[in-house]
Order: structure tokens, then C-alpha cells, then sequence
């Protein structure tokens, strides 16, 4: 059972990549909670909450096509160091910006759009690297390995980000994710990429069409990016609007924050897991019915007024949410030719990473018309209507 759930450790260019990533993740996650903290002290206001998130994630949702691109064009590794050094020095200049005492919300958003552009480049770098790193009949296994290593960043980042936004301060969390990227950097440079681009005098947009039309003539796949979008549209707000249940619903600081965000993150680890631990057949359909739960739990947090059972609730999600989320990205890339998946990834990257921000703002706006219980059990009540769509209707993604 433990090889099984671990057998892509058995790469050594995949285990060190899973570090440096976890280091970094950790590093990221450290300034989310004290970024999302800060904007909400600064601001007072929910719409500013999520305007950070639409402002970080929308430059994926424009230009991660174009990153897609040039993932299958140019050295994977090379883009991924280049988007390290930008998020590394944004997260270095908030820092500073903390530390002198001049910071203001709009430089908060800016920085949040350059990492998002960074992160349009490089995630499907990343996305299309992985594979490269283990056998093909360990894809599955390493793909949840890496929602592992990211989960396990959203439990430990949270826990030392709250612990130093407490004791010493924002601008040491933003400090501490910059030195952070030298880890996945050092990293990149260690391993031996065995892909290597093809040559092309296809322009930009004939090749970016190319992975349209893959997208488009596999079966199923257009339902599993569909699924992308929506899943984070309706999913992706309850993380962003967490310190507005800590402050206002619960009464608490940013230590009930980091409790709610950890436990989130801890259920995620174990949804990893059992993915890990799981062959490929019937997990979409079973990804499915999860999805259901998911939109119940959803729903079931943001209506509870007891903390305890928020936080257990909280837990459930987690494992519910990453089952989703690593089936789906786990097939969208099986189903693929290594030439094209920089390309179909940063169309599923567009998907997954649109509905965050998207998302963000809508309820934004929405909460303050009305309150972030409401529209956050609204979303979990949205989420089971489209697992039945899919389950019972448009068939062909359950059939994968």
C-alpha cells in the first residue's frame, strides 16, 4: 500500500523537484495568509478581498495560452526559473513596502497582477514538466503526489505564516516566501529534463489553434475543462472569503484564520492520498458523486454558527475538493501527447485558474449586497446541481 501510494519517489529527478516545490509552496502560502490579512485590515471590505484574488488570478485567465505556447516551443525548465525570479522579487518588494510602513492596498493589487502574469508563463511549464519526470503509468501517482506536496504547503505555510504575522510581522512572511523560491530554483537547475521542444515555423496562434482543436476533438475533454471552470467559480470563493467568516462570523483573529486555512489544507493532503493510493478506473464518475459532498459541505459551513464543527467540516472539504481537482488534471494530461501538452494544459489552466477570480468577484460584490453565509451555501448548493449535470446528462465525462 505505501509503494503503491508513493511509487513516483522512485524518480529521483521527480523527488527533487517535489521539494523545491513544497519549499516554495510553503513560502507562498505564508504570504497568502498574511497578504489576505493585510488587505482585509487595510480595507475593511470583502470586495477588496476579492479583487486581490481577481487581480492575481486574471492575468492566468489572459495569458496562459500564450504561456502554453511557448511551454511546447521553448525549454520548460528555462520559463519556470524565469517566473520563479519575477514572484521572488514582487515578493521581496512587498516586504519592503511593509517594513517602511508605506504600503497601500493598490500596490498589494499590482503585485498580484505581475505574479499572476509570472504564473501564466509558468504553470504550464510546470503542468507539462511533471510528466516528463516519471513514467507514463505513474503519471496519476505523480500528479497526486504534487497536490500532496501543495496541500501539505497549505497546512505548514498557514500554521509558520500565522505564527509570523503574529510575532513578527507581514513583511517577515512576504520576506520569507521570497528566500523561499531559491529552493525550486536550486531545484530546477538539479534536474535533467529529458523533453526536448521540437522545432517549428508554426506562428504563435497556429500552434496555440493546435491545442484548441485537441481540446475540442477528444471526447470528454471539452466536460473535464468545462468542469475546470466551474468547480473553482463556485468552490475557490470559500478560501478567498475564509477571513470574513474568521472575523465577522466567528469573532476571531488571524490565528482562527490560519486554523481554518490549515485545517482546509490538512483534508486536502488526505484527499491526495487516497488518490495516490488509487488506479485511474471509474475515478471520474467517483470524482463526480465527490463533487456532490463537496458542494453539501460547502453549503454545510457557511450556514454553522459552531466553530468546532466548522473546523470539521473545513477538513471534509479539503478531501473532497483535491479528489476533484487531481482526478480531473490528472486525465486532462493522460489523455495527451507530450508535444501538446504545454499547450491543452494552458487551456485547462485557463479553465481552472479563470474561475478563481472570476468567481472572487462575483461574490465579492454579492456578500456585500447581502452576507458571506448566504452566497458561499448558495455556490454549495450550485456545485451539486452541476455533479448531477454531468452524472446524468453530459455523460461522456463520467464514462473516462
Amino acid at each position: 500500500m505505501f509503494e503503491r501510494t508513493f511509487r513516483a519517489f522512485q524518480y529521483r529527478d521527480f523527488r527533487v523537484m517535489w521539494m523545491g516545490a513544497c519549499t516554495s509552496s510553503i513560502g507562498t502560502w505564508m504570504q497568502l495568509v498574511a497578504q489576505a490579512w493585510l488587505v482585509y485590515r487595510l480595507s475593511d471590505s470583502a470586495v477588496y478581498l476579492g479583487l486581490d484574488t481577481f487581480c492575481g488570478q486574471i492575468p492566468i485567465f489572459l495569458f496562459s495560452l500564450f504561456g502554453g505556447v511557448y511551454a511546447d516551443r521553448k525549454s520548460r525548465r528555462n520559463i519556470l526559473i524565469v517566473s520563479q525570479f519575477v514572484q521572488m522579487t514582487c515578493a521581496f518588494t512587498l516586504a519592503a513596502l511593509v517594513a517602511t510602513g508605506v504600503v497601500q492596498v493598490w500596490q498589494i493589487l499590482c503585485l498580484s497582477f505581475i505574479v499572476g502574469t509570472a504564473q501564466s508563463f509558468g504553470g504550464p511549464a510546470y503542468s507539462a514538466l511533471i510528466p516528463s519526470l516519471v513514467g507514463e503509468e505513474d503519471l496519476q501517482n505523480a500528479i497526486a503526489l504534487n497536490s500532496i506536496q501543495f496541500n501539505v504547503a497549505r497546512v505548514l505555510g498557514p500554521v509558520l505564516g500565522g505564527f509570523a504575522l503574529d510575532q513578527l510581522g507581514a513583511d517577515w512572511c512576504f520576506g520569507l516566501n521570497g528566500l523561499s523560491f531559491l529552493a525550486v530554483i536550486g531545484s530546477l537547475l538539479a534536474i535533467r529534463v529529458g523533453y526536448a521542444p521540437p522545432k517549428t515555423k508554426a506562428s504563435v496562434m497556429a500552434s496555440m489553434k493546435e491545442g484548441l482543436v485537441a481540446v475540442r476533438t477528444r471526447s470528454g475533454m471539452t466536460g473535464l475543462i468545462a468542469l475546470a471552470f466551474w468547480i473553482t467559480l463556485l468552490s475557490y470563493p470559500l478560501t478567498t472569503f475564509l477571513p470574513v467568516f474568521a472575523k465577522d462570523i466567528f469573532h476571531g483573529g488571524s490565528m482562527t484564520f490560519t486554523m481554518m486555512l490549515a485545517t482546509y489544507g490538512g483534508g486536502s493532503v488526505a484527499g491526495a492520498l487516497v488518490v495516490a493510493s488509487r488506479n485511474q478506473k471509474g475515478m471520474a464518475k467517483n470524482s463526480l458523486i465527490v463533487m456532490v459532498l463537496l458542494g453539501v459541505l460547502i453549503a454545510a459551513f457557511a450556514l454553522s454558527r459552531n466553530l468546532f464543527f466548522s473546523i470539521a467540516v473545513l477538513f471534509g472539504a479539503g478531501i473532497a475538493l483535491i479528489i476533484v481537482f487531481a482526478v480531473n488534471s490528472s486525465l486532462v494530461q493522460i489523455y495527451v501527447t507530450d508535444a501538446l501538452r504545454g499547450r491543452v494544459m494552458s487551456v485547462y489552466n485557463v479553465a481552472f485558474r479563470g474561475g478563481m477570480p472570476i468567481g472572487s468577484l462575483i461574490c465579492g460584490f454579492l456578500i456585500k449586497q447581502t452576507s458571506a453565509p448566504v452566497i458561499i451555501a448558495a455556490n454549495g448548493v450550485l456545485l451539486c446541481f452541476l455533479a448531477a449535470y454531468f452524472l446524468f446528462v453530459e455523460k461522456k465525462v463520467a464514462r473516462l
